[in-house]
């Protein structure tokens, strides 16, 4: 019985690795076939103006001065205005997206391009025109004018790739015309730079003149669109990142009905819970996202305030500052959604109606109220505090109504440097409320030790940028 048991085990064992075997793709000829007609390479061309600035001096009587002489004569047959402006090309890739020619690349592809030719597996060219861009995910999208019905991909979910899927690159490395890689998703939710990256990396070989290509999964859909990569040489080293499609779709189906992105506005600053924040506002996790300034805008005008978490943004739980970001962004602009907040030890649920953020970038945040406090100077946490006055406002530019306390010391080895406070930062707030004199300061110390509190939670101000910080009070 036992025997009979280990065979049937076995069995089951080797009928796995078969499964897990069929799953590997013998080759990527019938896919590479399915998709090629859709991928493009794209060609720009760009007017770059002529390198001004003064001729060479050569004195009088030297070897040099028949052959300076000749340079500027053939330089200036223009009539003496010159060298002309010259043309630079580029090269990269695309594919097309549906049958009447949308074309989506990067955004840096075809930045400050004159002309855009699009060229077709088949060899024929087309002029294409730029729809719009969006640099804050590296998209832009063309168009085609033809009366032939072209060949599109479509795009695919690129939530459910796992790490380990294959995928499969397709585009015009190098310049060298229509070629294919293949490998894995490597990694997921890849940030580089920008507020709205989500990037798959792969180790599908991507190099030059690939930007902007698609990376497919094995059904022929396209989840992620190939942007960058991380080599000391220039060439592919196997880390490769493309913007996932879910984010891709999104900016695509704006710039299709707008020509522009509207993306929504909530209009707070935030960072994200740390352990020693969490610990001193009294929350069971680090999850949320903590307002440190509220200007005026939208989250002002619902009556969300300085020092809320937000917990959770239209129905979505949000886990950190990067997540609402997106969540918020994607949200559409005059949208009224609710936004849940953990507020004095409790909970509220505040209804906001977001504005759009294209058109808010250059607000500006309003100006603190003047203090009447008489300035004083303390010892206190490991830093040497001041009260704001007149000569430290002008000393450090601040705002003629600026208060709070001006960090004028700091103990090398002490807490608050260790915590990253730099001489010049403006304290404006402790225990979530204002100080405007060391005695307020001294003030929130009691309360927090008499409370249980193992940290004392700071606003920070460093260049009118807020932050919070947590100190230790033991």
């Amino acid at each position: 019985m036992q025997g009979l048991w280990l065979t049937i085990l076995a069995s089951a064992l080797l009928l796995a690795q078969a499964i897990q075997a069929n799953a590997r793709p013998d080759s990527f000829a019938d896919l590479a076939d399915q998709v090629s007609n859709a991928v493009v390479n794209i060609t720009t061309t760009t007017t770059v103006a002529a390198r001004g600035g003064p001729a060479p001096v050569v004195p009088e009587g030297s070897p040099f001065e028949d052959f300076f002489r000749e340079f500027n004569d053939r330089n200036n047959r223009d009539g003496g205005q010159g060298q002309a402006p010259r043309r630079s090309q580029a090269l990269g890739s695309g594919f097309v997206i549906s049958e009447d020619g949308f074309i989506v690349t990067n955004n840096h592809v075809i930045e400050g391009a004159d002309e855009i030719l699009i060229e077709f597996f088949t060899g024929e060219e087309l002029p294409a025109t730029l729809v719009g861009t969006d640099p804050n995910t590296d998209i832009a999208l063309l168009k085609v004018e033809t009366d032939e019905v072209l060949t599109f991909v479509p795009f695919g979910d690129s939530d459910i790739m796992r790490v380990g899927d294959w995928v499969m690159a397709m585009g015009n490395p190098l310049g060298q015309g229509f070629s294919v890689s293949a490998g894995i998703v490597s990694a997921r939710n890849r940030e580089l730079s920008g507020t709205y990256d989500d990037y798959l990396q792969t180790d599908a070989a991507i190099n030059r003149g690939n930007s902007g290509g698609p990376l497919f999964n094995l059904n022929g859909e396209v989840i992620g669109v190939n942007t960058a990569i991380l080599s000391p040489n220039g060439g592919s080293i196997g880390i490769g990142f493309s913007m996932a499609s879910n984010v891709v779709t999104k900016v695509v189906d704006q710039l299709k009905e707008f020509g522009e992105t509207r993306r929504g506005w909530l209009g707070v600053r935030i960072q994200d819970v740390s352990d020693d924040v969490a610990e001193a506002l009294g929350l069971a996790d680090t999850a949320g996202a903590l307002i440190t300034d509220v200007p005026a805008g939208p989250a002002e005008e619902a009556g969300l305030l300085q020092g809320d978490v937000i917990l959770s943004f239209d129905g979505v739980e949000v886990e950190d500052t990067r997540g609402l970001v997106r969540e918020v962004g994607n949200a559409e602009v005059g949208k009224a959604v609710r936004v849940l907040v953990y507020r004095d030890g409790g909970t509220e649920t505040v209804l906001v109606t977001l504005g759009r953020r294209e058109t808010a970038e250059a607000g500006a945040a309003p100006m603190e109220k003047p203090s009447s406090e008489e300035p004083q100077t303390a010892d206190i946490l490991g830093m040497t505090l001041s009260a704001v006055n007149d000569d430290l406002r002008a000393q450090l530019s601040l705002p003629d109504a600026a208060t709070g306390l001006v960090v004028m010391g700091l103990e090398a080895d002490g807490v608050a440097a260790a915590k990253g406070l730099q001489i010049g930062d403006v304290i404006t707030e402790v225990g979530q409320q204002p100080v405007l004199a060391i005695a307020d300061f001294e003030a929130r110390i009691s309360e927090a030790k008499e409370a249980g509190r193992k940290s004392l939670l700071m606003l920070v101000r460093r260049g009118g940028d807020p932050r919070f910080v947590a100190l230790p009070l033991n």
